[in-house]
């Protein structure tokens, strides 16, 4: 019997990598390199650009893709959206 994995992609705006490493670090998350971390049942991929808000605003986008099993990810994901979404205001 092999355990179901799925990946899911989010982007969030107004936050770091790496403040976003530091919130999937509260969640349980271990850091495994600059970009990458890793917690029970799930994997978390960071990666950031700037993006144009405006014809003079830019801002950091960061993504993260979140891989691991689908009940995991559900509360992770949920988890990390509410913290990421208060610090980007």
């Amino acid at each position: 019997m092999s355990a179901e994995r799925e990946t899911r992609e989010k982007s969030y705006r107004g936050i770091s990598v790496r403040l976003a490493r530091h919130y999937l670090e509260k969640l349980g998350g271990d850091v495994v390199g600059d970009e990458r971390v890793e917690g029970e049942g799930w994997t978390a991929t960071l990666s950031s650009e700037k993006v144009s808000i405006g014809p003079t605003l830019s801002l950091t986008e960061v993504t993260v893709a979140f891989e691991g099993d689908p009940a995991a990810l559900d509360s992770l994901i949920e988890r990390f959206s509410r913290k990421a979404m208060r610090a980007g205001g």
